[in-house]
């Protein structure tokens, strides 16, 4: 009977991997036929086989110029950053056991925003010194959020909580900002708080990549210890983790994530929050799913992008705008859901 129980098992466990595997490959299929009809449309039209051959070197001229110059840099920023706004808020959701748990909810990309907004209202800022206010923004917020949520330990449901008491003030800061700048300015500051992808080049993209090259790794090695820590703290200390030493890694390295990808394009919202939910439904795992989350946060934005650029004509839209018109409704659903069945989670 036993040996039965642990071929079941077993065979459980081989049916959810395949499943995994699957789901990857599609969603990463998925993500380069977006990538590829994102590159083929604009002003100048070019075929979607011209833009295959081109980025595997074989395209003319002209096409390349379009192609991997003007175009490649803006669709490889959002891909970098929905994959990073993905990972961030499967990391968050996991360790809290909570899906509101995600940067761009619990104040982590509110207080980025502040700080950019900070830079360029009062200091007239731009570029990489917004980006670099936006990360040091981030970093603070999630500092502040972690040292009052501490009592002998950090308690998921107190930092959520006082992470949108964190967010609320920061927003508060925000608007006051944009009230005192003037016009001009506060439109500027405006732009970058919808999130928007305009004006990307290549520096954003190695940013992007040199922060992944460091940060992914160290978040593979930390991955079994978030699955221990979805157990409950009380488990995880009984099976012998350092709870606080990993959570604490694990938060560190989800804020440097968020935070790179807000400073390359802005607080684009609710990318974070709608990507780990699904990924895990796609998956039925009980992991963490964190490639499945990373890819599919890629793919909100590299839709919504393709969206907000081509779908109304000669009027284009801050990719923020889609993912919100997109994401708050799925806030709205989640939250009556969790109210019908009575559990905050």
């Amino acid at each position: 009977m036993t040996a039965e129980a642990v071929q079941v098992v077993a065979r459980a466990r081989v049916a959810r991997q395949t499943r995994s595997l699957v789901v990857i490959v599609v969603l990463a299929v998925v993500v380069f036929a977006v990538l590829c009809v994102s590159l083929s449309l604009g002003d100048f039209k070019i075929p979607v086989v011209d833009v295959v051959k081109t980025l595997f070197g074989g395209g003319d001229h002209a096409t390349e110029f379009i192609v991997n110059k003007l175009r490649l840099p803006r669709a490889l920023t959002g891909l970098l950053v929905g994959a990073a706004l993905g990972l961030s808020g499967a990391i968050f959701q996991n360790i809290a056991r909570n899906p509101l748990a995600s940067p761009d909810i619990i104040g982590v990309t509110y207080g980025a925003s502040a700080f950019a907004v900070l830079g360029i209202v009062t200091l007239g800022l731009t570029g990489v010194a917004v980006s670099a206010l936006a990360i040091a923004g981030a970093v603070l917020t999630a500092f502040l959020m972690y040292v009052l949520a501490w009592r002998h330990g950090v308690s998921s449901y107190r930092l959520i909580l006082i992470g949108i008491g964190i967010g609320a003030i920061a927003t508060s800061i925000t608007s006051y900002l944009l009230t005192k700048a003037r016009v001009e300015i506060a439109q500027q500051a405006l732009v970058w708080l919808t999130g928007s992808l305009n004006g990307r080049d290549w520096s954003n993209v190695r940013s992007l990549a040199i922060t992944f090259v460091v940060l992914v790794p160290c978040m593979v090695f930390l991955v079994q210890q978030l699955r221990i820590l979805q157990l409950g703290d009380e488990t995880a200390y009984g099976l012998g983790l350092r709870v606080e030493v990993s959570r604490l890694g694990l938060i560190v390295i989800a804020v440097l994530l968020a935070a790179v990808a807000t400073a390359a394009a802005g607080p684009i919202g609710f990318v974070a929050f709608v990507a780990p939910p699904i990924a895990r439904r796609l998956t039925r795992s009980p992991g963490p799913a964190m490639i499945t989350s990373g890819l599919l946060g890629a793919l909100v934005v590299a839709v919504s992008d393709l969206v907000a650029q081509h779908a109304f004509g000669e009027t284009q839209l801050p990719v923020g705008v889609v993912t919100g018109v997109v994401g708050a409704p799925y806030l709205m659903f989640l939250l009556a859901r969790a109210n019908r069945v009575g559990s905050g989670g």
